[in-house]
């Protein structure tokens, strides 16, 4: 056939098809079964045509001559209509209802298998493999015109997110099964349930994991092609038509599901790996890829409808009405039995009465079972009768479901008022046309002032906004309940942060990195807020100023190796995420005071303002934190962000000058080329350091001063450096050893058995009495901000020890006083102590004993026996003991010791009040 008789035929069908959606419309009917209609009716004449005109004739011909083969609609058409559903599909809304779309279109696909195959093969002569092929192909669901119908009557969009969730899947198993059964067809052996479980499994999951790898290939190379919209489109194409290729020819694994799982990855990562122009023309792009290739081949499908129904008989005629009702039944078996049964568990999401019954009656079928009955008729080794049973049945079967269930799921939506708003929306929507209406009646009045028009074409304006306010129903916001109101203003609020975030990826604010990880995490907010409102939202920010997987995965790293690249590359991460999150906080803030209080009034947005405002101050907390550790990353970050702000602006600036013939394209092009280079600096940020440079840290700390230089790199060899984050808990082991922790900068907390607290500053050190006596001890130790420590392993102590005698005599001193004081406490709980009174601190201390805003002389016993502390105690050096109306045993025992060192050693007459069973103070 020559190229030009093709591309004739080619243009006039896309010509004709350009005007089916139209029809469709005025007729009233799904856009499917008119294309199916035409493309049967094409597929009559083009037979009989002799009597057209040469230039229709000419059409006729190149259409009749057209080789539609089965591996045309698998390998040309298939690909498109699975990557643009996928593309367009919210993955956070396809996981949320996985359950329900895996149960139809697996386990669904399955039951209609064998429904089909076993029933005809009882009240027919064909046999049984030849029948359940016949039940894998009928399996399939198009969803096509279903969705074509929700969208004309505004149906839910999780309904249509179910339809089309499960028609992407049950592709993959009708094939699977397809296949299997043609293979034992061809070999003649008999069917195994578990060969056929394993190779399905095989296939769906392969084919997953193909997609999924192939998808995120994708993802990256996207990064290389930012600014080129034609190349990123055009990936995205091959990527599609590759997965699914690559997947069936070369890894043996279904191309269906590795397509729809690659296109699942772009839909989600796309927004931030592409430039944002590129995303905003990817969506309409392949919108026409998919009408293209959905109405292509459903006239090609459609045009074979003749030529496989010749030699139908009325047998088969009766037996397609058979599969009609057992495929029927068969699917309100899952529908209405096993959904049921899935929502009440775990896996599985409730889906509502009205939603299964839609479900139930629109599973059509369309090209994809066309197309698999006709790679039917091209084996010639499978017996004439059984190639001619399937595509009659099949073809006859798919007529039926477009000219019932599709033509009458109009009227049944309608029916059971799933196109109409839920009536919480309603009466938002109410509220949304009052406020709507009072502006726009006073912008018309200024305008009419403006142009002098005339009163009696004012009267007639104000008339048409009168007939609207009038003709409202179903009341306003007012008759929501207060709880309704917060959960729909922070899901508009948590909406306006997507937008949000999404602008600033726009205007280069932010990196795609960035911008991935503060839309992802917008997104969790909004899916708690859909399932618990306000609290959902309080668990949410709780969760959201949590560190992330990598982050911690990056801090484990550094306690067991001491690495700290990678560690360093998240805290940045954690810093930019921070600033960005508190930045659009405020604007959140603003919009639910300016938007959110007309719509909700003022009660529910203070909630709502309220519930951000606590969470910009959790958020400028955690800030604060990072602020104080980096003060030099925080300023170049405020830096960045005002200059990145400022560049947007001048962009804008030139934009909106070539929109109003200041200046031309060139004069425009050459302009932001010059802004790009001015601002090239802020988008190159230094790391983060993290100053854990032993020797450093080693210097900071008052017990090494007066080391010699040899001494000191020695103990720099032996001290690890390592980071802790604000109330981590810090590990006492490592290793299966036990370690040993110097304060170099920060504080940490000690939490005793007896629920009191000590706080160790800068140069004070823990835990080294496991080290000395290889006990465990029964304490927490927790870091109060983001504090710098020198871990020491036991494995290293007697290295220490022995290099350095003075340190040696200082740590042995502590651990006998401390291991007194342990003792004491122990006696005291085993009940052979019964009172242990407070050394008189005024005679030892040079400073005040307590402070708690009262003169409670420490030194009193408690009314128990127990001595008593209200508050907090401070020793001479800044360490903190806390308790709850009285002071730990091991506290008062310690306070009774002389614990203050020298650096040559422990001094008399000098009192250390500090406590702990491993904590010292801080060495002098």
């Amino acid at each position: 056939m020559e190229v030009g008789h093709v591309v004739f035929g080619l243009a006039g069908l896309l010509a004709l098809v350009s005007f089916m959606p139209p029809l469709a419309a005025r007729l009233q009917i799904p856009y499917s079964v008119l294309l199916a209609i035409v493309g049967f009716a094409l597929g009559l004449i083009i037979h009989v045509h002799g009597w057209a005109p040469m230039v229709m004739s000419d059409f006729l011909d190149s259409l009749q001559n057209f080789e539609v083969s089965s591996e045309t609609f698998l390998f040309v058409f298939l690909p498109v209509l699975l990557f643009e559903t996928a593309l367009s599909m919210n993955v956070r809304r396809l996981l949320d209802d996985i359950g329900p779309i895996l149960m139809m279109a697996i386990v669904a696909v399955v039951v209609c298998t064998l429904a089909v195959g076993f029933t005809l093969s009882y009240i027919s002569d064909y046999g049984l493999v030849v029948c359940l092929m016949l039940g894998a192909i009928v399996a399939t669901t198009d969803p096509a015109a279903v969705v074509g119908i929700f969208r004309d009557v505004g149906a839910p969009k999780r309904l249509t997110t179910l339809v089309e969730g499960e028609s992407l899947f049950n592709d993959a198993a009708s094939i699977a099964l397809y296949s299997v059964l043609l293979s034992a067809m061809f070999g003649g052996q008999a069917l195994s349930t578990g060969t056929v479980f394993n190779n399905f499994l095989f296939s769906f999951i392969g084919g997953g994991l193909a997609g999924f790898l192939m998808g995120r290939l994708a993802a990256g190379l996207f990064i290389w092609l930012r600014g080129w919209p034609t190349a990123e489109i055009t990936l995205t194409v091959a990527l599609a038509y590759l997965t699914f290729y690559v997947s069936e020819h070369y890894l043996g694994v279904s191309g269906v599901v590795a397509t729809v799982i690659a296109g699942l990855v772009v839909g989600s990562t796309g927004r931030t790996r592409m430039s944002p122009a590129t995303f905003e023309q990817l969506a309409g792009a392949w919108s026409q890829f998919g009408f293209w290739a959905s109405s292509l081949i459903f006239v090609f499908a459609a045009m074979l409808i003749p030529r496989m129904m010749v030699d139908i008989t009325w047998m088969q005629v009766a037996l397609i009405v058979v599969v009609f009702i057992v495929t029927l039944i068969a699917r309100a078996v899952m529908v209405f039995g096993m959904l049921p049964l899935l929502g009440l568990t775990r896996f599985g999401t409730r889906v509502s009465r009205s939603y299964r019954i839609v479900m139930w009656w629109g599973g059509l079928r369309g090209a994809v079972s066309l197309a698999l009955a006709l790679a039917v008729t091209e084996q010639h080794n499978v017996p004439y009768e059984a190639r001619q049973f399937v595509a009659v049945a099949t073809t006859g079967f798919v007529l039926m479901t477009l000219l019932i269930n599709g033509i009458s799921l109009r009227t049944l939506i309608r029916r059971l008022h799933l196109d109409q708003l839920p009536l919480f929306e309603r009466l938002l929507r109410n509220q949304a046309v009052v406020i709507a209406l009072d502006d726009v009646r006073a912008h018309t009045q200024t305008i009419a002032n403006n142009e002098q028009i005339a009163s009696d074409a004012c009267d007639k304006i104000n008339a048409v906004f009168d007939a609207t306010q009038a003709g409202i129903d179903g009341g306003s916001a007012a008759q929501l309940t207060l709880d309704q109101k917060v959960s729909i203003g922070l899901a508009i609020v948590a909406a306006r942060e997507e937008e949000l975030f999404f602008d600033t990826l726009k205007a280069q604010v932010v990196d795609w990195r960035a911008a991935e990880s503060l839309l992802a995490r917008a997104e969790r907010l909004s899916d708690a807020i859909r399932a618990g409102g306000l609290l959902g939202f309080r668990s949410a920010i709780t969760a959201d100023l949590r560190y992330s997987a990598a982050f911690r995965m990056a801090l484990r790293v550094h306690i067991l190796f001491g690495y700290q690249g990678w560690l360093a590359s998240e805290l940045a991460k954690r810093f930019i995420n921070l600033m960005n999150k508190r930045t659009v906080a405020r604007s959140l803030i603003q919009f639910a005071e300016k938007e959110i209080q007309p719509l909700l009034g003022a009660e529910a947005t203070t909630i709502i303002v309220d519930a951000h405002h606590y969470r910009l101050a959790q958020t400028e907390k955690s800030l604060q934190a990072m602020n104080l550790q980096y003060p030099e990353f925080a300023r170049w970050l405020q830096e960045a962000y005002l200059g990145r702000m400022a560049r947007a602006l001048e962009r804008l600036r030139y934009r909106d000058m070539l929109s109003q013939s200041l200046i031309t394209g060139e004069m425009y092009a050459d302009l932001i080329k010059q802004t790009n280079l001015k601002w090239l600096h802020v988008q190159q940020h230094p790391g983060l350091d993290m100053a854990l440079s032993t020797a450093e840290l080693v210097k900071r700390v008052p017990m090494f001063e007066g080391l010699d230089h040899a001494s000191m790199k020695a103990v720099c060899r032996l001290l690890k450096p390592r980071l802790a984050l604000p109330d981590q808990e810090i590990r006492m082991h490592h290793r299966r050893g036990h370690v040993m922790y110097i304060v170099a900068s920060g504080a940490v907390i000690i939490h005793l058995p007896d629920s009191t607290t000590i706080e160790l500053g800068t140069g004070e050190f823990f835990g080294e009495m496991s080290l000395m006596t290889g006990r465990d001890f029964t304490y927490k130790a927790t870091s109060l901000g983001y504090s710098r420590l020198l871990m020491l392993q036991e494995r290293d102590i007697d290295k220490l020890m022995a290099r350095e005698p003075v340190l040696r005599d200082a740590i042995n001193t502590v651990v006998n006083q401390r291991l007194r004081a342990l003792q004491v406490w122990e006696e005291f709980e085993s009940g052979k102590r019964s009172h242990e009174p407070l050394p008189d601190l005024a005679n030892t201390s040079t400073g005040p004993a307590t402070e708690h805003g009262n003169d409670t002389n420490a030194s009193e016993p408690a009314a128990e026996g127990k001595p008593a502390v209200d508050g907090v105690t401070k020793t001479e050096n800044g360490a903190k003991v806390e308790g709850n109306q009285k002071e730990s045993t091991v506290t008062a025992a310690l306070s009774s010791e002389d614990k203050h060192l020298a650096s040559d050693g422990p001094q008399p007459g000098e009192q250390h009040d500090d406590a702990g069973e491993d904590a010292l103070p801080r060495p002098i």
